[in-house]
């Protein structure tokens, strides 16, 4: 029947077949489970927004274990903990240990509140860490123990102007001493 120039779809609007009722819900839920799971993911991926409080221990010089879990540091990247430095003598300096201790030491004086947004590739949570009114990851870069690393570039050149730590000696930074010394 043509009623104004139109005509009644044969196959439906853009020309599909109508399969029927019980196709459509198989065909809904498979994109509802499909939706659930990306969820899922992303969900595991950005991790929960939550605070740790208690006594840390540092790994190394940016990543510290609190209440059983192991947390990376955001924002910086320490030398590894086997990176060795030169000093202005050409002596190697165990740079990366040196950075585990001034952790270990902002550590020992008390109470830390981390607060964890995200989770790192190796399943660890991504945190900015606190004790009192001192930022832990700032300090460690405005004192030179660590390079900044998606944050913290004004501490990292207040390090480097001062000639602070790592910055006092010849270094390579820490993502290129991995990728030429793979585990």
């Amino acid at each position: 029947m043509t009623r104004f120039g139109f005509t009644r779809w044969k196959n439906g609007p853009l020309g599909w077949r109508r399969v029927g009722r019980p196709v459509d819900i198989v065909v809904a839920l498979g994109i509802l489970g499909l939706l659930a799971i990306a969820g899922a993911v992303l969900q595991y991926r950005l991790g929960p927004a939550r605070t740790l409080v208690g006594m840390a221990r540092a790994i190394d010089g940016d990543s510290l274990r609190l209440l059983g879990e192991e947390l990376r540091l955001q924002g910086l990247d320490a030398p590894e903990l086997r990176q060795s430095c030169l000093d202005a003598g050409g002596h190697e300096v165990d740079c990366g240990r040196v950075s585990r201790r001034a952790l270990e030491a902002l550590l020992a004086r008390g109470l830390v509140t981390c607060e964890i947004g995200k989770i790192d590739r190796y399943g660890r949570g991504l945190a900015r860490c606190r004790q009192g009114e001192t930022d832990i990851n700032a300090m460690l870069v405005r004192e030179g123990h660590a390079v900044a690393y998606g944050g913290y570039r004004t501490e990292e050149e207040q390090a480097r102007a001062a000639g602070r730590g790592i910055w006092a000696l010849r270094f390579e930074r820490p993502e290129t001493w991995r990728r030429s010394h793979a585990r």
